[in-house]
């Protein structure tokens, strides 16, 4: 096993220190996280999952290990996709681009709310977005919620020291292939972000983008909390959200009547409220557009859009652009990026 996972992993629950012994991780006190291929899974079997791909990873982690060439079928079976549907989308994505992660040629449908379908099988190289951070060198960066890691790759690519975690063992497996297919350090693990199985003050960033805005206010609060004592004094967390006054936002709540969020629906957010709890959670808070009319819309994967999104995506950045002068426009964007400033003093930190 990669000698790194021991060196900064602890135990999620007690923050205790963990030893490698028989294919699995034990904690001082005695908790025992699987490793699969090589990938510590280390949620929380007794905790309640927020996604149903948690207690998928739970089940296969707790049997043989998963082999790299099931995790195509682990992830599409944790979507409900048939046999027939899984064998298409995996023979159709090897036949059409060997380069490409069948999971990933998958994946990408649900990129940018669904928008993607067309690529379903067809995806000719991935689309890696832009990260609105600054260069570094070196810097230790953490994506929860990673998925297959291409915000991973675009901060590998910047110069941070990249950790993705993501509930998905499928995802987290097709994340280490397209890393490894590019030739970048980045380490991965199957990890929940409410507990995360990592020292205090570990992180100089911690980004996040379509993750928390599918999650209870209160799971947010406790993430917030997780993201609070693992960021280092003064460093930096980036966390995409849905604004509650987006006008495609507010589409989408008159759509389901304005009536609660049920389940892994999206959670609209005021910008006072995402001010305040951030603030209140981890330190100074701003608060800057990241899209108009919809959630996840990146300039980068233009080229990947049909010809009526990339207008859309193009009137979005006109938008953004005029935002940084006229604030005022932020409060209707539909994607904010919440930035906070870790305290050298904050609550609920250890």
């Amino acid at each position: 096993m990669d000698p790194w996972y021991i060196e900064n992993l602890v135990c999620p629950i007690d923050h205790l220190p963990l030893r490698f012994s028989e294919g699995v991780l034990v904690s001082s006190a005695g908790r025992k996280y699987p490793v699969v291929e090589g990938i510590p899974v280390m949620l929380i079997e007794e905790a309640e999952q927020t996604i149903g791909v948690a207690s998928a990873s739970l089940k296969r982690a707790k049997g043989e290990n998963v082999a790299d060439r099931r995790a195509p079928e682990l992830y599409l079976e944790s979507l409900g996709i048939s046999e027939a549907e899984k064998d298409g989308v995996v023979a159709l994505a090897r036949r059409n681009d060997l380069t490409i992660d069948p999971v990933v040629a998958y994946m990408i449908g649900a990129t940018s709310g669904y928008s993607y379908k067309h690529l379903i099988g067809n995806l000719k190289s991935y689309p890696i977005p832009e990260l609105r951070l600054p260069e570094a060198n070196g810097e230790t960066f953490l994506e929860l919620g990673c998925n297959w890691g291409r915000w991973c790759i675009a901060a590998a690519r910047k110069g941070y020291t990249v950790v993705g975690i993501d509930p998905s063992l499928g995802a987290i497996l097709a994340a280490r292939r397209v890393t490894e297919q590019l030739g970048l350090p980045i380490k991965y693990l199957v990890a929940d972000a409410r507990y995360l199985p990592f020292k205090q003050t570990s992180f100089d960033t911690i980004f996040s983008y379509s993750v928390l805005q599918h999650l209870s206010k209160d799971n947010v609060k406790r993430v917030l909390t997780e993201v609070a004592r693992v960021l280092k004094p003064g460093g930096t967390s980036l966390i995409q959200m849905p604004n509650l006054l987006g006008l495609r936002c507010l589409w989408h709540q008159a759509k389901r009547r304005f009536r609660k969020a049920r389940d892994f629906e999206v959670r609209y957010w005021s910008l006072p409220e995402l001010k305040k709890t951030f603030g209140d959670k981890i330190g100074k808070t701003t608060i800057s557009v990241d899209c108009y009319f919809g959630l996840g819309l990146q300039k980068a994967d233009i080229d990947l859009m049909p010809p009526e999104l990339r207008l859309i995506v193009n009137l979005s950045e006109a938008l953004r652009s005029i935002s940084h002068k006229l604030s005022i426009l932020k409060y209707v964007a539909d994607s904010v990026y919440v930035k906070s400033i870790r305290s050298y003093c904050v609550q609920n930190a250890e």
